[in-house]
């Protein structure tokens, strides 16, 4: 076993930052969990599974730096989608700066698979900014950037589709995109927290898989045990939704992650990598006999 770790991690009760909490727990580490609903089932969870919950807001540095004071290594992660992506550069900047002011030896920031690339989409463009402000302090740190999520076929966006036998998605059915399952994030994390010195100052896009729309299909009809349908979204309806996706959607089309899967893997022994067909036959689809809440 390496070296025990002491760990903020920041987002705790949202799924990344609970894959990271897990996984680090899993692995025998300290976990801290901030997050502003600690009275939550999801915080509760957490806390039955060894971790320290703790009150905090990304928006309030005072709370950061309280959390942050006895901890060895952070794992800090904003959300466009819910703050928007202005206030996700300024809260990540503010909680970078509470971890340099805490004296914390590690800070792992998660942002987003080629946002150092100047892509023009913008919770891309937000997250590499928090990217540039953590590379300019003078603290040991590492970026770890994830593709887009294997979760996203079942988030509330897309779920209702997939329970009427639909997976759809703004981009031509033949066109691949990769894809990270978010377990993968968390031992990912973990990996990096455990690496420490080796992974300082450094910038990892990272993947598990890349298929079609059409191959994601075919393996969901056989898992989920009934026929599923790709259906392309225009992007001019995707735009109606968000500028932001939209932009995002033209870019995956256009251009899309380019992570070389195979040395990633080798590098990395220590994660499981799971592929999309994995992921799916893990996966739990009883949520989808479930009635909307909405």
């Amino acid at each position: 076993m390496t070296t025990k770790r002491n760990v903020l991690v920041t987002g705790a009760t949202g799924q990344q930052g609970g894959a990271v909490a897990h996984a680090l727990l899993s692995r025998g580490h300290r976990v801290k969990a901030l997050t502003r609903k600690p009275d939550s089932d999801t915080a509760r969870r957490l806390a039955s599974a060894g971790a320290e919950v703790v009150a905090g807001d990304l928006g309030d540095a005072t709370s950061v730096l309280k959390a942050a004071n006895d901890i060895d290594t952070m794992f800090l992660m904003g959300n466009s989608y819910e703050a928007g992506v202005e206030a996700e550069t300024r809260q990540g900047i503010l909680a970078a700066d509470a971890a340099k002011a805490a004296g914390v030896g590690h800070l792992i920031y998660s942002s987003v698979a080629d946002a150092d690339k100047k892509t023009g989409i913008p919770h891309f463009d937000s997250k590499y900014l928090v990217e540039k402000h953590v590379a300019s302090l003078g603290i040991p740190y590492t970026i770890s950037a994830p593709v887009a999520f294997m979760e996203n076929i079942v988030a509330p966006w897309s779920i209702g589709a997939l329970r009427q036998g639909t997976h759809a998605f703004a981009m031509p059915p033949k066109r691949a995109l990769q894809l990270i399952a978010v377990a993968d994030i968390g031992a990912f994390v973990a990996a990096l927290a455990e690496r420490r010195e080796q992974m300082f100052g450094k910038r990892f896009d990272f993947a598990g898989d890349e298929l079609s729309g059409e191959e994601q299909v075919k393996i969901l009809s056989q898992d989920i045990g009934r026929p599923i349908n790709y259906q392309e979204i225009p992007i001019a309806a995707a735009r109606q939704q968000s500028e932001d996706a939209a932009l995002m959607f033209e870019w995956f089309d256009r251009v899309g992650y380019d992570v070389d899967i195979s040395a990633l893997q080798r590098d990395f022994p220590e994660v499981s990598w799971h592929s999309f067909a994995d992921w799916a036959r893990k996966f739990d689809w009883s949520v989808l006999e479930q009635t909307s809440s909405t």
